[in-house]
């Protein structure tokens, strides 16, 4: 298991911990943001591979912001994912 963390940028939760295994997304905890949707995304993502979150979530707004918590695990997950390659 590669454990990763995420300092996120534009939204309201602060950072994302993940851990992959392989490509496989595993243990999703947000700190901060708004908490059903931190809660929920979570769920909904385990077990998917890097790729598939990417292609479900990314680009995802938020209101006027130009990103989202569910973006911003997108782009957390493709910087794991490679630096689990440099490991």
């Amino acid at each position: 298991m590669f454990k990763y963390t995420y300092k996120t940028k534009g939204t309201c939760s602060s950072k994302i911990e993940l851990e992959l295994d392989g490509n496989i997304v595993r243990n999703v905890v947000f700190t901060g943001g708004c908490p059903g949707n931190l809660a929920a995304i979570p769920k909904l993502v385990e077990g998917m591979t890097v790729e598939e979150v990417v292609n479900r979530i990314q680009g995802i707004k938020c209101g006027i912001k130009n990103t989202s918590c569910g973006d911003q695990l997108a782009n957390a997950c493709i910087e794991a994912y490679k630096a689990s390659k440099q490991a």
